[in-house]
């Protein structure tokens, strides 16, 4: 399979997980020896020590925040803004419809085709591409992310470990290091690394218990519900998991299931308490579809693959013409075939040709046209109806960058890194707009904020250097990079002891 091109970071997570830390905090054996040795200086608590405060907001916040460094420099994320803003919305409508208090959302979006969704605590949200095409529509897709907001809203990792320190003091670092296995794939080295932390304790940290389950089922089809979803749709998505479950085989059970068991019964328990809301006549949402689309294009071996797929869709059934029709676009515009490409479009643009999907495809066709100026006109005068608008800034940085534009796109992606300074693919463009541009001291400190958001301090560190170096003359950004070589440091202490 090809590298494909809305893959961001691709590694081995056995072998890349060891860079996270600078000391190993999972080799590739899981063994409890091995964690400790990788995981003993990590500025965890105690938790052995009784402290109302252990699991205050902000602790949790900052352990996410650190678990999310380690989890984005060992698996492949990937950088589609288009797919990354409808999940963001998405999830944050649910969380406007939910008991959670902190609603400072982080969204991964992991590139495997497998079933996977995960909340971890300080309310970082991961979701396998590869859901969406489990999920047969929007209301199915919202279940699963209700359910994970219901896990944060009722802090159920915090409870859990409240109870299991009450059983035996636990080392926080090595379940943190489990759930970083469990989550990036590594379901059987994961629970291994989970039930070694935990010792005496009866069952996973993160296995949540049947309790724990049936309340998240419980609070997130009332979030599903006050957000205009149909609670109807929980037990289908769930069922559908369980039959993706039966045609596994014993090794392969999706990760999802692996840390949320299904039973017949759990899924009757939420087929009864579905019944008690009222069926809700949802709209398909085109939205989803396209996303879908996207997904399924993404997640094809090659090109060609993608076309025959899409073709056969347009020639059979699909869930929608419309979203078959789109992913075709895609599909032949990644084959380098645009004029077949932009026919396709033409047949749907004309229905809806407001819509930002269709606006990019068409900038993508150009650019594959080698029209990548004509491209960066059509975004600029959609910008100026939708200022800051990111899927269309990140393609309008593109275009410039091919027309050979490269200070003018450096221009955009510094103002836009304002609004949108977590996003590890704005940085790793501008650090190669930068390169294209001559400014090598914002290569570098380009280079570093992609690393830090990684997790990989000693590279940021090395870049920032480098750039220090090279601005020695530059006293306001010299005084920048010092400031943040301190940050750096600081997060290094907060990672390591």
């Amino acid at each position: 399979m090809g590298l494909n091109p809305h893959v961001l970071f691709r590694g081995n997570p056995a072998r890349l997980l060891t860079r996270s830390l600078g000391t190993a905090l999972l080799a590739g054996s899981v063994c409890m020896s091995a964690l400790g040795q990788g995981t003993e200086n990590l500025k965890l608590p105690n938790l052995g020590e009784a402290s109302t405060s252990l699991f205050s907001a902000e602790y949790e916040h900052q352990l996410g925040r650190t678990w999310l460094r380690i989890f984005r420099s060992q698996v492949p994320t990937v950088n589609d803004p288009l797919l990354f803003d409808y999940l963001e919305n998405l999830i944050y409508d649910l969380v406007t419809h939910s008991e959670l208090k902190d609603r400072r959302i982080e969204l991964v979006v992991v590139d495997d085709p497998n079933i996977n969704a995960f909340a971890v605590p300080g309310g970082v949200i991961g979701v396998n591409n590869g859901l969406l095409l489990y999920a047969q529509s929007e209301d199915e897709l919202a279940t699963v992310l209700a359910h994970e907001i219901a896990h944060l809203s009722q802090r159920h990792f915090s409870r859990r470990v409240e109870f299991a320190k009450n059983q035996q003091p636990l080392n926080l670092a090595a379940m943190l290091a489990g759930f970083v296995l469990l989550a990036a794939g590594g379901g059987d080295a994961g629970m291994a690394a989970l039930s070694a932390a935990q010792a005496a304790a009866q069952d996973s940290a993160l296995r949540y218990s049947r309790s724990n389950e049936a309340e998240a089922d419980r609070v997130g089809m009332q979030t599903l519900s006050a957000a205009g979803f149909d609670p109807h749709a929980a037990p289908a998505m769930f069922e559908r998991m369980l039959q993706a479950t039966r045609y596994a085989g014993g090794n392969r059970v999706p990760e999802f299931l692996r840390t949320h068991p299904l039973s017949e019964n759990r899924i009757a328990d939420t087929r009864n308490r579905a019944r008690q809301y009222p069926e809700q006549e949802t709209e398909v949402s085109l939205d989803f579809q396209l996303m879908r689309a996207r997904v399924s294009n993404q997640l094809a071996d090659t090109p060609e693959e993608a076309v025959q797929k899409f073709r056969s869709e347009l020639d059979g059934t699909s869930l929608s013409h419309e979203a078959a029709q789109y992913g075709l676009v895609l599909a032949l515009t990644d084959a380098g075939r645009s004029d077949e490409a932009a026919l396709q479009l033409d047949g749907i643009w004309a229905r809806n040709p407001s819509r930002l999907e269709y606006i990019i495809a068409d900038a993508e066709i150009d650019i594959v046209r080698n029209e990548p100026g004509k491209a960066a006109e059509k975004l600029a005068q959609r910008l100026k109806r939708s200022p800051g608008n990111h899927p269309l800034t990140m393609t309008y940085a593109k275009a410039l960058m091919r027309n050979q534009q490269a200070h003018v796109a450096e221009e955009v992606l510094i103002d836009q890194s304002k609004r949108k300074p977590k996003d590890p693919g704005l940085w790793y463009l501008l650090a190669e707009v930068q390169g294209l541009s001559g400014n090598i001291v914002g290569l570098h400190q380009s280079r570093a904020e992609y690393f830090i958001l990684n997790g990989i301090l000693d590279e940021a560190e090395k870049q920032l250097n480098y750039a220090l170096k090279l601005a020695t003359k530059d006293y306001p950004t010299t005084a920048k990079i010092q400031q943040r070589l301190r940050d750096v440091a600081e997060l290094r202490e907060q990672m390591e002891g």
